[in-house]
């Protein structure tokens, strides 16, 4: 693969080759390691760029309206997008990334500065992807990232329905840095690639997934169907392959998400050949498609709540310690004060027991009890620049979140449902409107009403209007005051109100309530 230098006017090699890219009328991805860096590039090429473009304008008008409270980070961005330069990572909205997205396809927008996420199953009329950063932090500190996600990235240019070719260039320091470059990913090899099927959550959940649907039905008719799997190809030990399939088994029975129809003195030969079936919970667990580990410790936790007074918080730090909510909220060392005292508040009514602090598994704990503040302070009516400040979560990130919740708590509704935990389930249902609308439990019975959010809702609150009733007794008149004419005319018809606009010539604004 032929290289070409470019050289640097400002010593920063990315944004000149963004500039360049601009100059000769094409577009670039420029790719970073970070989401703070993502958008300092993009900040850096905007001003360099001179433009006063309407349609750009209204784009980053656009961009900034995407929440119903900007946040900077939204400011940043429309800044960026009114000189066709943006930022793109899971840190922005759906909205945001998908406008950005359809905008550089038009060609409204020259360059995206991204995570690598980007690289993954988006095709964009790129002619350069600009590689900023070829090292990522990791346990181990800072360290290359592999062959396949440089690949991955460089083959997001020149796309066949948009160029003829493109143009796939690394940034490199010095002369140094551009031979081991080019040594390592010019001239390398991609790595192996592994099946995930060994990963433990994966295998145990597609276990109990295979027996629930009575696809397989013995522990020989298991081995057979993994024995033709990519995992048996790689693993070449059927014997240990074997012990792993026992192990997972033995977990799911014992979780009493499957049961054996044997007899209970029975040979091995005929274990092996006996009837494996899915129990009533474990097909649940298997539609709801969560990790039988999951679904285990939420059978756990509601066993201790019988025995314990609880609240919202409680639940939230259940679902927050998951494997499926990952990664947590990191709790910093300037943190750490913060965190305890809220889980000393707090520690009566969780529904695990806490790890001892010389245990592995602690920094996890400590990262549920944060990012369970986090979820908490967001039924409680914070907003996303407090949460932004506060807990250094994105909006994009913290909808990511809430959509993960949210399917946990269903999950957790639908397994105490099945083992009758009545009154917890209605604590579970409570508390996921709570977190799908962002409110204090006060407010529920107003979100009920389509068009009504967390900030209407609150502002009706305010104004005394804390139910249906109030609703229906307030005139519309007083109600258009508060939510706008529309709005006003929407809630009155949801609630059996009809009501329709007064006749031309009285003031202008005022509406009249007709009751059918």
């Amino acid at each position: 693969m032929p290289t070409k230098k470019i050289s640097s006017e400002t010593g920063n090699a990315a944004l000149d080759l963004a500039i360049d890219t601009i100059k000769i009328g094409k577009q670039a991805l420029v790719f970073a390691n970070t989401k703070r860096s993502a958008e300092k590039v993009a900040e850096d090429i905007a001003h360099k760029i001179k433009t006063n473009d309407k349609k750009l304008a209204d784009l980053g008008n656009s961009a900034l309206k995407a929440l119903s409270t900007p946040t900077k980070q939204c400011e940043r961005l429309s800044r960026c997008v009114k000189k066709g330069i943006a930022f793109h990572h899971a840190g922005l909205v759906a909205k945001q990334r998908e406008l950005i997205e359809d905008n550089f396809r038009l060609g409204n927008i020259k360059i995206i500065c991204a995570t690598p996420t980007l690289a993954a199953g988006i095709d964009l009329p790129a002619f350069r992807t600009i590689l900023k950063d070829l090292r990522r932090y990791t346990s181990r500190g800072m360290a290359l990232i592999p062959v396949l996600e440089y690949l991955q990235m460089s083959g997001r240019a020149g796309r066949p329905k948009y160029d003829k070719f493109g143009e796939a260039i690394i940034a490199a320091a010095t002369e140094n840095d551009k031979k081991k470059l080019h040594e390592t990913y010019i001239l390398g090899i991609p790595e192996d690639i592994y099946s995930k099927l060994a990963v433990e959550p994966v295998l145990r959940t597609y276990i109990l997934s295979l027996i629930a649907v009575n696809f397989v039905n013995t522990k020989k008719n298991i081995l057979d169907f993994f024995g033709k799997t990519f995992w048996a190809y790689q693993f070449m030990d059927m014997e240990k392959l074997s012990l792993i399939i026992d192990k997972m088994l033995d977990l799911l029975n014992g979780w009493e998400f499957i049961q054996y129809q044997k007899d209970d003195f029975m040979d091995a030969d005929k274990i092996d050949n006996s009837n494996v079936k899915s129990t009533l919970l474990g097909k649940r667990v298997a539609e709801l498609y969560i990790d039988p580990l999951t679904a285990y410790f939420f059978t756990a936790c509601f066993r201790n709540a019988s025995d314990k007074q609880t609240n919202e918080f409680s639940f939230l730090q259940m679902i927050c310690h998951t494997l499926e909510i990952r990664p947590l909220l990191r709790t910093g060392v300037k943190e750490q004060e913060k965190v305890q005292e809220h889980l000393l508040k707090f520690s009566s009514l969780l529904l695990e027991k806490e790890p001892s602090m010389h245990e592995p598994e602690y920094e996890d704990f400590i990262n549920s009890i944060k990012t369970a503040m986090m979820l908490q302070e967001w039924i409680n009516e914070k907003d996303e620049q407090y949460l932004l400040d506060q807990f250094n979560i994105r909006p994009g990130e913290l909808r990511n979140k809430l959509n993960i919740a949210d399917w946990l708590l269903y999950c957790s509704e639908e397994i105490s449902r099945i083992l009758h935990y009545q009154y917890l389930r209605k604590e579970l249902v409570k508390l996921r409107l709570r977190l799908k609308h962002g409110i204090k439990e006060e407010l529920l019975p107003l979100v009920r009403i389509e068009g009504i959010g967390r900030v209407r809702a609150r502002k009706l609150f305010t104004n005394k209007i804390k139910d249906l009733k109030a609703l229906k007794n307030t005139n519309i008149t007083t109600l258009s005051q508060i939510l706008g004419g529309k709005v006003a005319l929407s809630v009155k018809k949801q609630i059996g109100q009809e009501t329709k606009e007064i006749p031309k010539g009285k003031r202008k604004g005022q509406l009249s309530l007709e009751k059918y």
